[in-house]
């Protein structure tokens, strides 16, 4: 078994394409409407085809402009090469960065989180193996 994607229900599908797209660095992997059932979805990830890489599903209820986020959902972690220089990196693309890169509190590891259009959390975690992260190199 492998992990395929993570599904978060958006308020506006374009909105949160540009935001994972041109202020996260991925990539739209693939689109699809369905008129029957009034929604559609927007596939994005760093590597498109790679079956080992995990995708977000953003998925768009026709006429849903917003979610109760609730208090059981997390974040979304992303592995980044410079955490700093990611979130200098977002803030100049209109990102919001709501906790500045540095030290977890009682730990080294150095994290920053953002959150995206519809006010879903996105942890940076510094990794210097070549961690994942795309456009925020």
């Amino acid at each position: 078994m492998r992990l395929l994607h993570t599904m978060l229900r958006v308020g506006n599908l374009q909105r949160s394409i540009d935001f994972y797209t041109q202020v996260l660095g991925m990539r739209l992997l693939r689109t699809s409407e369905n008129p029957e059932y009034k929604y559609s979805l927007a596939f994005v990830g760093y590597e498109d085809g790679n079956p080992g890489q995990a995708e977000i599903e953003l998925t768009y209820n026709w006429g849903t402009e917003s979610y109760d986020l609730g208090n059981a959902y997390g974040h979304i972690a992303l592995g980044v090469p410079d955490a700093y220089a990611a979130c200098d990196k977002i803030k100049a693309s209109g990102g919001n960065v709501t906790r500045e890169a540095g030290p977890v509190k009682g730990g080294t590891t150095v994290i920053a989180f953002v959150t995206d259009p519809d006010g879903y959390k996105i942890e940076l975690i510094q990794r210097a193996e070549g961690g994942t992260g795309g456009g925020l190199r």
